[in-house]
């Protein structure tokens, strides 16, 4: 089976952020039934978007972050649904970790849906709170330690 390759940026453009929401749209709106007023938010004029394109240079997979205290928060992460299970939403995850590490932010938080735990899980992520409901879906907070902790022997 050929190695699929994708393209993953910072939306640094209009026409990038546009392929971001044009992806969370067809996932979280279309698909999944979120309202529009919930699905976009207040927080998409100040986080950072990514967008995953697939090979054909198609808008395919979307993430934003935000920093928080001494974390990041990974939202909306979506794969369109033509590309699930084969390691896209993998992709783009580590992508957004490595640039995370490069920003030296040591921790990752996300509120992942309860469907998505396991891949989540394989991750490196692991749950820390109670499942509750965002838009009406069940969730569960879940974090990952980006940076481990210096080593006082250096």
């Amino acid at each position: 089976m050929k190695q699929q390759t994708w393209n993953i940026l910072t939306a640094t453009n209009t026409s990038e952020l546009n392929d971001a929401f044009s992806v969370r749209e067809k996932v979280f709106i279309d698909e999944q039934g979120v309202s529009s007023d919930l699905e976009k938010d207040k927080q998409d004029a100040t986080a950072t978007h990514y967008v995953l394109y697939d090979e054909s240079g198609q808008p395919a997979g979307a993430a934003r972050t935000r920093h928080i205290d001494t974390y990041a928060k990974l939202e909306r992460v979506c794969i369109s649904k033509e590309l699930r299970g084969q390691g896209a939403g993998a992709a783009l995850m580590k992508h957004i970790e490595h640039e995370l590490t490069n920003q030296h932010v040591p921790t990752a938080k996300l509120n992942a849906q309860v469907h998505a735990v396991r891949f989540y899980e394989h991750l490196g992520y692991s749950i820390c709170s109670e499942e509750f409901l965002d838009a009406g879906i069940p969730h569960l907070t879940m974090k990952k330690q980006l940076i481990k902790a210096e080593n006082p022997a250096h």
